[in-house]
């Protein structure tokens, strides 16, 4: 069945392209200045080509525009709590007072102030209701003693505060151990002295990499979903700490609802497609529809010159589009008719008629600001906080998309597409949703045209980075599951004593461990599962140079009967302080042992789509 085409936005550039008489001249922040006017000419190029193929769907149904909505002062703090898990402050019916208490625990200064600033926003706004003084709360500096006093606070698995530890990595290291707001903070009382150079081409880029960690790198995808919803939590309020920080007003915005399409592949919500392929392919975790276009792409090479800047034929693409809604799940469309520019054209389309922008309505301000911050470093930082908030399809999506343009850049000798050609043409179809233009001045457009290059410049070139959990979150995560233990603990032991006082029962005598499980590690080896392999356990000698590599190599020599390729396993990390791991292969597992006595040591195969 042949589905309605759905029109995109229209552009109308008038004025605004890149010819216009009495054009404002560009305005350029600190990190701006490596895309001049000959690259920006390519995006009011692209700006053109995208106003010039909305026109020709004329007869198409008028898509809806997103609505941006910034909540009231007061609600957006409410918001703002409730998305942290922090409710409770403002309404005791909301969650456990506990799991908040166990959350606040784990915060650093700068994490507890941004907290305190939202607190009492709504606090005043509402003294006429019962709501507890934040300093009931919080002990700063100079207020009275409080549940949870700061100096517990800080540092809380994260090493110590900014006033205590200085950050001495060298410019180029990403130090993903001290929070980034309190890195910030020493920054900016001066501690350290940036020797940041701005540069002007793809090459001089500084060449940022994270600092090594023996318990491993932690990235988007290798945690459970419970400590996922307490990584969200806590991204959140740190990317709130560093903006406070470096005095960035962040206002967050609000999508209106809209009426959008139920099922096709143009023009659909992305977690509306993700349910529809996911019943084809379970585990689907990027449109089927752009994986097969990006193949496409790929399969007829990608030395051709102007790939993504050359547009395809505008009556060929919208014909495609029709015949693709009709046709691709019967596996009846004929891909080899389809023309290299023609599919970079459909590719980018379906990026620019999502819904809802991939960034997202209420983070796109967010990714805005990055650049307002004063050093390449934390731009990066920011953004990495900011990518891990976006919902797990748009993250997905994004970095399916992020990888394809690497690998276009990769050519570039052959393609003559560099970093700065890439990101100039991708710019406008990532940030412009429909009804974008309508919304915002001929002077703010010349400014973000610049701005959302350099973003999308920074999310192509430093991906590796950006799909990374910090350890410093990843240790909160940790103390906060440990004290959720710890309550989980007393709750049994207050059953099992009115358990005994009911039925005047004596309490059974500690029993002694059975040898099967006798902790292993104290013996020089970790003992390794694989129920999805028939495997029961599997001795692994431990030392100080075994890595969770090693534990693979050994399981793969020893069941030679599996017929599964290496990268489709991964050793898990389960229980203990975290729900569930998937283990970068360079974790030393001795280092990981001593941060997670009680975790189990499981390998699983995992799918990825």
């Amino acid at each position: 069945m042949v589905l309605v085409f759905r029109r995109t936005g229209r552009y109308s550039v008038q004025s605004r392209l890149k010819n216009a008489s009495g054009k404002p001249p560009y305005h350029r922040c600190n990190s701006q200045d490596s895309l001049d006017e000959l690259f920006m000419d390519e995006y009011w190029t692209e700006v053109e080509n995208i106003t010039l193929s909305s026109e020709g769907k004329g007869d198409a149904e008028p898509q809806e525009e997103v609505q941006l909505k910034v909540p009231d002062e007061g609600e957006q703090e409410k918001a703002w709590l409730t998305e942290a898990g922090l409710a409770t402050l403002f309404d005791e019916s909301a969650s456990d007072p506990e799991d908040m208490m166990g959350l606040l625990f784990t915060l650093t200064r700068t994490q507890a102030a941004a907290v305190e600033k939202r607190f009492e926003t709504i606090r005043k706004r509402n003294k006429h209701h019962h709501i507890p003084d934040v300093r009931d709360i919080f002990k700063l500096p100079g207020t009275l003693e409080s549940k949870v006093s700061l100096p517990q606070v800080v540092g809380q698995g994260n090493g110590a505060g900014p006033s205590e530890q200085s950050v001495s990595e060298p410019e180029t290291d990403i130090n993903l151990e001290l929070s980034f707001s309190d890195q910030a903070l020493s920054y900016k009382e001066g501690s350290k002295a940036s020797s940041e150079a701005l540069t002007d081409t793809d090459d001089k880029l500084s060449n940022f990499k994270l600092s090594r960690d023996k318990t491993g790198l932690t990235k988007m995808g290798d945690l459970s979903p419970q400590d996922m919803k307490k990584v969200h939590r806590l991204v959140l309020i740190e990317m709130t700490a560093l903006f406070d920080t470096t005095g960035i007003d962040l206002k967050a915005h609000k999508a209106v609802k809209l009426k959008v399409k139920e099922s096709g592949l143009f023009g659909v919500p992305l977690a509306t497609l993700l349910e529809q392929d996911q019943r084809r392919q379970p585990g689907t975790k990027v449109p089927i529809i752009l994986q097969r276009l990006i193949f496409h792409i790929e399969e007829e090479g990608l030395d051709t010159e102007g790939l993504l800047r050359i547009p395809g034929s505008a009556t060929r693409v919208k014909a495609v589009h029709v015949e693709l809604e009709g046709k691709f799940y019967e596996g009846l469309f004929s891909w080899e008719s389809l023309k290299q520019h023609d599919a970079a054209s459909l590719l980018k389309l379906f990026i620019r008629e999502l819904p809802h922008p991939l960034l997202t309505v209420e983070y796109l301000s967010a990714f805005m600001a990055v650049l307002k911050l004063p050093t390449k470093k934390q731009q990066l930082q920011a953004l990495n906080l900011v990518v891990l908030l976006l919902p797990e399809s748009s993250r997905d999506v994004l970095k399916a998309l992020m990888e394809f343009l690497q690998r276009v850049i990769d050519h570039k000798e052959q393609n003559k597409m560099t970093l700065n050609n890439v990101a100039v043409v991708m710019a406008p179809n990532i940030f412009m949703f429909k009804g974008f233009r309508n919304k915002i001045s001929m002077q703010q457009e010349l400014s973000m045209a610049t701005e959302t290059a350099n973003i999308v410049r920074l999310l192509i070139r430093y991906q590796n980075l950006l799909w990374t959990i910090p350890k410093f979150i990843m240790n909160q995560v940790r103390k906060q599951n440990t004290e959720n233990q710890k309550k989980i603990s007393k709750d049994r032991a207050m059953r099992k004593l009115l358990k005994k006082i009911a039925y005047d029962r004596e309490k059974p005598e500690k029993q002694e461990k059975p040898p099967s499980e006798v902790d292993s590690s104290s013996q020089g080896f970790i003992r390794v599962q694989a129920p999805q392999f028939s495997k029961v356990s599997m001795a692994v000698q431990l030392t100080e140079e075994l890595q969770a590599s090693d534990v693979l190599s050994h399981f793969l020599s020893q069941k030679s009967s599996v017929s599964v390729k290496r990268e489709a396993l991964c050793l898990y990390e389960i229980g203990g302080n975290i729900k569930e791991r998937c283990l970068d292969e360079d974790t030393y597992m001795k280092d990981l042992l001593e941060l997670n006595p009680s975790a189990k040591w499981v390998i699983k195969w995992v799918i990825q789509r």
